[in-house]
């Protein structure tokens, strides 16, 4: 059971992601679900345990490997188990996503990646999980945005280097979102209006 430290600390921790994740939502169209933005402040304020992110696995401490959660998720043969792992997966995906791009980029994993591994999860929990389904609806529809609200929300969407810059206009380029093209824009790069491409 936890220390009454810890709780508090968990509680004040989601309140300040709460806060920022609703100033930081309402320039999203559709503006997200409040019980989705609540689930995702819980989610940061739990992940700011590093115990649990990390894992025993074979005597070391470590990340369990998103394609091992899904793997056990489908092997395993209790409904609620196989939720629970789906669970653990999205939010994995979701926060590592966010947070840690750059360490999977390098190892040939991109964005895409966390989006069908999170968005794959949630999608089944939204059709099956006991509670929070339109949640995690939600979270499966919008993986990608939630993923770059999450990013922005703890300080990651700031700091951009060339190759991320190319990435954001390329997703734009295909995609003709005015919200990547407001953030180029942000950024200095000049970006057409999308009547100008046609």
């Amino acid at each position: 059971m936890p220390s009454v430290s810890q709780t508090t600390f968990e509680h004040t921790l989601a309140d300040f992601f709460r806060v920022r994740l609703q100033d930081e939502a309402a320039s999203l169209e559709p503006r997200p679900q409040e019980d989705t933005l609540w689930y995702i402040g819980n989610l940061l304020a739990r992940f700011g345990d590093s115990g649990q992110v990390f894992s025993y696995d074979r005597g070391e401490l470590d990340i369990r490997p998103l394609a091992l959660l899904y793997r056990d998720a489908l092997e395993v043969d209790s409904h609620h188990h196989r939720c629970l792992l789906l669970r653990q997966l999205g939010d994995l995906a979701l926060f590592l996503g966010a947070l840690f791009p750059e360490n999977y980029t390098r190892r040939g994993i991109g964005r895409d990646y966390f989006i069908g591994m999170g968005g794959g999860a949630y999608d089944y929990l939204g059709e099956n999980a006991r509670h929070n389904r339109s949640v995690f609806s939600e979270l499966s529809r919008r993986f990608g945005r939630l993923l770059e609200l999450v990013a922005l929300v703890c300080g990651r969407g700031q700091v951009l280097d060339a190759g991320d810059i190319l990435q954001l206009y390329q997703r734009w380029r295909e995609s003709g979102d005015p919200q990547l093209a407001a953030k180029l824009r942000g950024l200095g790069v000049v970006v057409p209006d999308s009547d100008e491409l046609h």
